[in-house]
């Protein structure tokens, strides 16, 4: 979704650690650029993308996130999830994905936020397609009444577990320490702060994938905030910021370009001001 209005979102700064207030530059125009630089990178690596332009009114400052709202699954259906900020479920535009998607069994949770039981899509839930599970981390946009709801209406299973950044606080969404890949995974162990759930996650996930453990710092730095596409000739690729590149060490970034193509832009406003990163910016469409 190419922003119309990017910039500082007061009502998510309170759970998103990862936002950092702008200090009087013109963010807008340097999100669009960083935007633009990202198309055109996976254009240029086979990937095939649907942009969609953000309408300037209403104002939606974190509408370059569309995969919080949105996802589609392998069986034709698209779920649409409640968002814990007021201001951002004005992103939700079924027009959209009736324009993009054409016809699809719609599944809408947003009712949900009616009792303030939030799930912000691809944020909250990492999705294995090919076994029907999930995993997700427990946080203010991550409720269990939200995630029974979405295993009822999906059937797709979802192994939820809590978390705590360096300063004990809940990361607000999954997708900052945890991404899966087709044949690997990368996981931060550390932020599940029971040794209990911190074993039966990442030995769930090993069991299927290979398994690149990341550092707090590391996902401080979005390291995990990426997201393996697949080019118009079948070739892996992986997306993620030059910020999270810059973070892996040396064997980190062998094993994962073992996995694909590696497509790594800066980012840095949407980073910054918005708190996501280049996983954030996808929604894959199936």
């Amino acid at each position: 979704m190419r922003p119309a209005a990017f910039g500082w979102n007061a009502e998510t700064a309170a759970s998103n650690a990862f936002q950092s207030r702008p200090a009087g530059a013109d963010v807008a125009a340097q999100a669009l650029r960083e935007f633009d630089g990202l198309v055109a990178a996976l254009d240029a690596a086979g990937v095939g993308t649907v942009v969609v332009p953000d309408t300037p009114v209403p104002v939606k400052p974190d509408a370059v996130f569309p995969n919080n709202w949105f996802s589609t699954h392998p069986d034709g259906s698209v779920v649409l999830y409640p968002m814990e900020a007021a201001n951002r479920r004005l992103e939700r535009r079924r027009d959209v994905l009736e324009k993009v998607l054409g016809t699809g069994r719609f599944i809408d949770l947003s009712p949900l936020e009616q009792d303030n039981q939030f799930l912000e899509g691809t944020g909250s839930l990492i999705i294995d397609h090919a076994r029907l599970q999930a995993w997700a981390s427990l946080s203010s946009r991550t409720h269990p009444q939200a995630i029974a709801e979405f295993t009822k209406r999906t059937g797709i299973a979802v192994h939820s577990f809590r978390t705590a950044d360096p300063h004990g606080r809940p990361y607000y969404h999954t997708n900052v320490l945890l991404s899966l890949g087709e044949r690997f995974a990368v996981f931060c162990p550390a932020a599940l702060p029971d040794p209990a759930e911190r074993k039966a996650v990442a030995d769930g996930i090993a069991a299927t994938r290979e398994l690149i453990e990341l550092t707090p710092e590391q996902v401080g730095a979005f390291a995990a905030n990426i997201l393996e596409l697949r080019s118009s000739r079948g070739h892996p690729v992986i997306a993620l910021s030059a910020t999270a590149r810059r973070s892996l060490t040396a064997p980190q970034l062998r094993r994962l370009h073992s996995q694909g193509e590696i497509v790594a832009l800066p980012i840095p406003t949407i980073e910054t001001v918005g708190g996501g990163s280049v996983r954030c910016m996808l929604a894959e469409l199936y």
